[in-house]
């Protein structure tokens, strides 16, 4: 539980529905206000945060309040997300401009949803238009989660087929068919979704050295 200074006069004890009291020094301290944090991330050093903090102090995110990261999205360990989630208090709401800037994978976001839900935190998503403070935005999340993991099962179930169909024409699956027309074209369909290269490769089984090879090819 936070606790902060107010340096500005409290005209009602009762702010917000929260109680503050005044110390000998001129202080109110209390249980904390709610705060929107942001958080911004990008993969590498080369890459430029500018375009997410521009869009979420937007977004009305404070500069106080917003976090930022460099590391890949497939960590597990990227201490100033954890350290943000370590932060928050009920009624917070954590603001990130995709969604693929909070979780590593389909199932770390909604586990990472599922306990900002049990905690009484909201997220929204600014290029998905989503916000779990409504049912609406709860609806979304999950439905995008089973969605993109409904996707990634008819890729592995399409890529299956083609190797049984490979395999009794006398041909054996390997290297030189990992990114078929069909693959690269899903590929290519489900980076311009807004899916991660990282998910579009686990979903194909693939490196993502791979899938990037592949989508800087002319299309």
């Amino acid at each position: 539980m936070r606790s902060r200074h107010l340096d500005t006069p409290v005209k009602n004890p009762v702010q917000n529905h929260r109680l503050f009291r005044t110390c000998g020094r001129g202080f109110r301290y209390g249980l904390a206000m709610a705060i929107t944090f942001g958080y911004a991330r990008v993969s590498t050093s080369t890459q430029n945060l500018d375009a997410q903090r521009d869009a979420l102090r937007t977004a009305d995110v404070d500069a106080r309040h917003l976090r930022v990261e460099t590391a890949s999205g497939r960590r597990d360990d990227r201490p100033v997300l954890a350290q943000l989630l370590a932060e928050l208090d009920e009624g917070d709401t954590v603001v990130v401009t995709k969604l693929d800037r909070l979780g590593r994978s389909v199932s770390h976001l909604v586990r990472v949803v599922d306990e900002l839900e049990r905690r009484g935190v909201a997220l929204r998503s600014l290029s998905e238009q989503i916000d779990t403070s409504t049912s609406a935005g709860r609806f979304m999340v999950h439905m995008l989660a089973a969605l993109a993991q409904m996707e990634a099962d008819l890729i592995r179930e399409r890529t299956l087929d083609g190797l049984a169909a490979a395999r009794s024409r006398g041909r054996i699956g390997g290297r030189p068919t990992v990114m078929s027309p069909e693959r690269l074209a899903t590929a290519r369909a489900s980076v311009a979704g807004g899916q991660s290269v990282a998910s579009v490769a686990r979903a194909l089984g693939v490196s993502v050295s791979t899938v990037r090879r592949h989508l800087a090819q002319p299309g």
